[in-house]
């Protein structure tokens, strides 16, 4: 049967963040003086939730702290950062044909939903979604679905599609099915492990794949 919705992440499935993850991370980490992080350090943590990868790469449990850091992170991915993403071959065609096909997009990223919306709209995307969810305050994208569940702005017939295990995770807790995506940040031994309904090779695969 159809999915009711098609659900994407943004950071690893629709556009490629590194560069501005990357240089916005060492600028909070670097503004608060611990040393610069190598990009293979950073780019691991791409798809989690800001404040859990800066505790982490930080080393930092103190809630106030990681705020700060996140606020100067954010400082330059407002003026930069999200200038510093590249669309990942065959997403603008895929979500086109989608569409065309009749099919119904959203997004459900853990970026602020400001963030998003500039990204997508610098790539000229954001017509494609009727949705666009990101957290106003910290929390889990499970959360997040379920409160679009709650609001009636998805059914329980929708479908999530990420690059990371934490996008599926946040399916399976809310008893919607789940895709991963294998050009983003998560390898096929992570996403298998969270056994997703479908699992993409490429943007082409996945529009023959889910087309109406």
């Amino acid at each position: 049967m159809p999915f009711s919705t098609l659900i994407f992440d943004l950071d690893g499935t629709l556009s490629d963040p590194a560069v501005g993850v990357i240089r916005c991370m060492n600028f909070a980490l670097t503004s608060f003086d611990y040393a610069p992080l190598p990009e293979h350090e950073i780019t691991q943590h791409i798809g989690p939730p800001l404040e859990l990868t800066l505790g982490k790469l930080s080393g930092s449990e103190d809630e106030n702290h990681i705020a700060a850091l996140a606020a100067k992170y954010r400082e330059r991915y407002g003026e930069l950062g999200f200038k510093e993403n590249t669309l990942y071959p065959g997403i603008e065609a895929m979500l086109s044909n989608l569409r065309a096909n009749g099919q119904r997009l959203g997004v459900c990223t853990s970026k602020l939903p400001s963030n998003a919306v500039k990204i997508l709209d610098r790539f000229e995307l954001i017509h494609f979604f009727e949705f666009v969810s990101g957290p106003a305050t910290p929390q889990p994208k499970s959360q997040q679905l379920q409160e679009l569940l709650a609001s009636g702005s998805i059914s329980g017939e929708a479908l999530m599609i990420g690059d990371r295990a934490i996008d599926l995770q946040a399916a399976h807790s809310n008893k919607l099915k789940s895709a991963g995506v294998l050009w983003g940040y998560g390898d096929r031994e992570e996403l298998e492990a969270e056994n997703p309904a479908h699992l993409f090779a490429s943007p082409e695969e996945l529009t023959k794949r889910l087309q109406v």
